[in-house]
């Protein structure tokens, strides 16, 4: 009988051709299963301005050097065993991670690492600029206190149980004089596979920590600049309570105008980090709850110390990305009621003058209608003074009536009929007008 996963399907289906890719991506990026004592080596660099393929150049050196198979194509994930170290490499959306793990018994945790064991030229040929350096070392020998104070130079360390119980991690977040952060983790009974995840979750949560933190020092130097912002729309708004001018309005809305563009520009350049931030800080808070804490009598947990120094960092990021995105909105109703407000001033001109075209229309009416009967006077006068030579000429041809009652009797008919083809012309103009 054949395996399982060869035999064929109950019917032929047309695959989507994004589901391959879908079905692995929950697998990209496997944890490894880690035998204490184990000493780990991480670096984080941003992507910044490296050309896509640069990473991958670097970690194919790497195993040309070492003569390992490079990674395939289109890889975003890649671990290898390198004799003495193993690497594990993951290409993020924003940053690229290098892992070194160095098994093997040790007595001094941080003295001898697993960094040390990888090509130095090869190190300083690393493309971008290193945002997170931090070694972990992970055995089963329970330190004293002393020994503790000793590895972390009397900085105030922060501790907890860790996997219910299984392990202890013990760090104090700071960078130091050799450029690397230290983690050390007592294992209490952890599994390969625990092993694993607990050091990729510690150091998931220096990376996106770091990630989450690159945004704080934008949003203090944006803030001032909100300020001013916030400042002249205010000053803005005060100016339109006031009484309403074409020349004050084009000022306003010139004004408006150029705090929109600033507030665009500003958003265009900060609002992917503001967003990016609030992700990673999201994921910082997923990976801690993963750790299941417990507290050790005397430390802070990483919970504790991350809501008194990363929860205020964020906090501050959110106001500023939050208040930003409500001056943005202040400004448009600004814009808003200034538009209507020219646009009433627009209207209110318009009515006076359609009123005023109506007056010049009823005088040209007037005026028409006076012409009209002037001309039907004049055309009256031409036509009677015709009739009266014709009839004074007729008296002279031997016809026997009064020429002087001639132009009298006619001047009704003649005038009529010349008001009646003024009128018709009129008509005739303005149906040719409408048409």
């Amino acid at each position: 009988m054949p395996p399982t996963d060869c035999i064929a399907p109950a019917f032929r289906f047309r695959e989507h051709p994004l589901r391959r890719a879908l079905a692995d991506e929950v697998h990209a990026r496997p944890y490894e299963y880690l035998c204490p004592p184990v000493r780990v080596s991480h670096l984080a660099v941003p992507v910044g301005d490296q050309p896509p393929g640069a990473w991958r150049t670097h970690v194919e050196a790497l195993c040309a050097h070492f003569e390992v198979p490079p990674p395939p194509p289109g890889a975003i994930h890649f671990a290898a065993d390198f004799g003495a170290f193993r690497l594990r490499w993951e290409r993020h959306t924003e940053f690229s991670t290098y892992t070194f793990h160095r098994f093997g018994a040790f007595d001094a945790p941080f003295a001898e690492t697993a960094l040390d064991l990888a090509p130095t030229d090869w190190l300083a040929e690393l493309p971008g600029q290193v945002l997170v350096a931090t070694h972990v070392a992970l055995d089963d020998v329970r330190r004293s206190a002393e020994d503790l104070t000793s590895m972390f130079f009397g900085h105030p360390l922060v501790g907890c149980q860790v996997v219910s119980g299984a392990a202890e991690a013990f760090t104090d977040f700071r960078v130091h004089h050799d450029g690397f952060g230290r983690i050390l983790v007592y294992d209490r009974g952890l599994t390969h596979g625990q092993a694993g995840r607990l050091v990729q979750r510690l150091l998931e949560i220096e990376t996106y920590r770091a990630m989450a933190l690159l945004a704080f020092p934008i949003a203090r130097e944006v803030a001032p600049q909100l300020t001013r912002m916030d400042d002249e729309l205010a000053e803005i708004i005060q100016v339109m309570g006031g009484p309403a001018g074409d020349d004050e309005d084009r000022q306003l809305l010139a004004r408006l105008t150029g705090l929109a563009a600033l507030g665009e520009r500003l958003g265009a350049h900060h609002s992917f980090r503001f967003s990016a931030a609030r992700a990673y800080s999201a994921l910082v808070r997923k990976r801690i709850e993963e750790l299941r804490e417990q507290r050790i009598p005397g430390l802070q947990t990483i919970t504790e110390f991350m809501g008194r120094r990363l929860a205020p960092a964020m906090k501050t990021v959110e106001y500023t990305a939050e208040r930003h995105d409500n001056l943005s909105r202040r400004v448009t109703r600004a814009g808003d009621l200034l538009r209507t407000r020219v646009d009433i001033a627009l209207e209110e001109k318009n009515r006076d003058l359609l009123k005023s075209m109506n007056r010049r229309a009823e005088l040209q009416l007037r005026l028409q209608e006076t012409v009209e009967g002037l001309s039907v006077v004049a055309i009256s006068y031409y036509l009677i003074g015709l009739i009266s030579y014709i009839a004074k000429g007729l008296k002279a041809a031997g016809l026997h009536f009064d020429s002087d009652l001639a132009p009298l009797a006619a001047l009704p008919v003649v005038a009529g009929m010349v008001a009646l083809g003024v009128r018709r012309l009129r008509r005739a103009i303005v149906s040719t007008e409408k048409h």
